[in-house]
């Protein structure tokens, strides 16, 4: 299947460098006459305009020579004036005219025949030619001059592509690890550990969207259902450029999990569709929405499946989802959804839900501790609804936030800093850097602070063994959903670290969810205290249920609360498919 590849900022600036190259004016013309190889004056240069290391820049052309080795189209979309933005296909040998540019700067190039006494664009012409044959010089020399002039007028280049896309580290790997931990330690049979390792039903659509250019594009999105033992299935839907099967998958078996450990009546499920939702319009975003509600409104629904917001998306794409099931259904069915708008039936508290059930485990885990909040300094990975929330509630009662970051870059003050302050500055200016008063730092060095409690919000796999030992907080609370790798758990383990789990550190977004679910079908709505005092109620009992379980087999939090989920839903699992579950008895004739 096809698999849509945008380049990030970073790859498409090397790209636009290697095209520069072979322009009339290129950038890197000192540079080649003072390096040996294309490729280290390429690095070199990009290591200039970008302020990476030398080493890092080395990573990033390794990582745009497979995605453009491995693309069966590719999509340019021109920034230059008149144009319009319009998306544009390479035709076949615009395509192989790109490998061939790409493949200059390789380390051992296998397509051009690199000369230093050669003009550099005839040597790409000629080695074109050479290579893919199929038209004459001039037509090859007209091919790559379109294809530079292509490149540098870029705002952003997609590939297509037929190659598995799976994230390493796979988040779906970690999920079946911890899940056979579990499984182990509760002596789980056979039967009931393998209907636990497989999702129920996944679903993928490719979602044709007219775009406002005109151009038609095909986005593809997912539906996982993992596990519907305790109750419809329920997750939230994200839009993400690099989002992949396997991750949906993860983020599905990890939701059947939460909702179990803090004991709702609810399966687990995730969504999302391989998009870039800052480059969208709002009727793009719609129309994505609308044609991925089509795709899957068989099977979602108040007592089927239940989406919700997650990364990238908000109560406004649940309007949409909403609104388009309703008029394809032919009813008024406002639980088809939650983190909807208050005036649509929304729950009040619901934005916030998330960090606010954070914080209360947080409470519980500094009592365990014997931690005073007043005063402990907190570092926030990720500055998002949870991170914020987190960061604001966590200085609301007296904690010291001396660090955030976001996907630019990480903030530090020994002093600290207003959350608010912080997010405003963000609004302005598109990132937390460069907040005043404040010093810019790398996400690994907010890793490593010395503080009391470390809030990993961002997304999956941030902490892993390679960092893990950087860390000095005394109590890492997970805001995200599986940042930290099965490796990492161990070293965070022996090295003391109090680890509060995604699936019960997190469970607040999907608690004040379910309440959303129950006041839908109540048609009756509660007030904002009183959805925090039944959150707080939920998430500290749950953590003490946890905690009770892991003092007893003296295991990692972690282990603990998988434990306690896995053996809720096996127990239900058995109880409903007992003869389907038993052994086949034979008889002997």
């Amino acid at each position: 299947m096809l698999s849509l590849v945008e380049l990030t900022a970073m790859e498409l600036g090397l790209i636009k460098l290697m095209a520069d190259f072979f322009s009339d004016n290129p950038e890197l013309t000192a540079k080649i006459e003072s390096f040996t190889s294309a490729r280290y004056a390429l690095a070199t240069a990009f290591s200039e305009n970008f302020g990476v290391p030398i080493e890092d820049a080395i990573k990033v052309i390794e990582c745009l020579e497979d995605k453009v080795n491995d693309a069966e189209y590719v999509c340019v979309r021109c920034d230059r004036a008149g144009t319009n933005k319009r998306f544009g296909s390479l035709t076949r040998a615009d395509v192989n005219a790109l490998k061939v540019l790409v493949d200059y700067f390789a380390e051992t190039p296998k397509m051009c025949r690199v000369s230093a006494s050669a003009d550099r664009k005839e040597i790409l012409v000629d080695s074109f030619h050479w290579f893919f044959g199929g038209c004459t010089t001039e037509e090859a020399r007209e091919i790559c001059t379109n294809l530079v002039s292509s490149i540098q007028d870029a705002a952003s280049i997609e590939f297509e592509t037929l190659k598995p896309i799976v994230p390493t580290p796979n988040p779906y790997e970690s999920a079946l690890q911890q899940l056979d931990v579990a499984a182990q330690k509760l002596g789980i049979d056979q039967a009931t550990h393998q209907m636990l390792k497989h999702p129920m039903r996944t679903i993928i659509a490719n979602i044709p969207v007219r775009m406002d250019d005109g151009s038609v594009k095909v986005f593809t999105g997912y539906r996982v259902q993992y596990n519907d033992a305790l109750g419809p299935t329920k997750g939230g839907i994200r839009y993400y450029p690099d989002l992949t099967l396997d991750e949906v998958t993860a983020l599905a078996a990890w939701m059947t999990f939460k909702t179990a450990v803090v004991g709702l009546p609810l399966g687990g499920a995730k969504g999302g569709i391989r998009c870039n939702p800052k480059e969208m319009s709002l009727g793009e975003l719609e129309r994505l929405t609308r044609g991925y509600t089509r795709a899957i409104v068989k099977f979602i629904g108040p007592n089927l499946d239940v989406p919700a917001p997650d990364m990238y998306t908000d109560a406004q794409v649940m309007a949409w989802i909403m609104d388009e099931y309703n008029e394809i259904v032919g009813q008024f069915a406002p639980g088809v959804v939650t983190g909807k708008p208050v005036e649509m039936g929304g729950s009040r508290g619901r934005s916030e839900a998330t960090s606010r059930g954070l914080v209360y485990t947080i409470s519980e885990a500094a009592k365990h501790m014997n931690i005073q909040l007043e005063g402990a300094r907190v570092a926030v990975q990720g500055y998002g609804n949870v991170g914020f929330h987190a960061a604001r509630i966590l200085h609301e009662m007296g904690c010291k936030i001396i660090a955030v970051s976001d996907s630019k870059g990480a903030i530090y003050n020994r002093s600290g800093f207003d959350p608010s302050e912080v997010k405003q500055h963000k609004e302005e200016t598109g990132s937390v850097l460069d907040f005043p008063g404040a010093e810019n730092i790398t996400n690994r060095q907010l890793l490593g602070l010395e503080c009391e409690i470390l809030v990993p919000a961002a997304m999956e796999n941030q902490i892993t063994q390679d960092n893990a030992h950087d860390i000095k907080a005394k109590i890492v609370a997970e805001g995200a959903n599986g940042p930290t790798t099965p490796e990492a758990d161990e070293i965070l383990h022996e090295r003391g670290a109090f680890l509060i789990p995604d699936i019960l550190a997190n469970a607040g977004g999907v608690t004040v969810s379910y309440f959303e679910q129950v006041q839908n079908q109540m048609n009756y709505y509660w007030g904002e205290e009183e959805v925090r005092s039944k959150l707080e109620v939920i998430m500290r009992k749950s953590f003490r249920e946890v905690l009770a379980i892991q003092q007893e087999h003296n295991v990692p939090m972690r282990t603990a609360a998988y434990m306690l989920a896995v053996r809720r839903i096996a127990n239900v699992i058995q109880t409903r498919k007992r003869t389907m579950m038993m052994p086949l008895r034979t008889t002997r004739g």
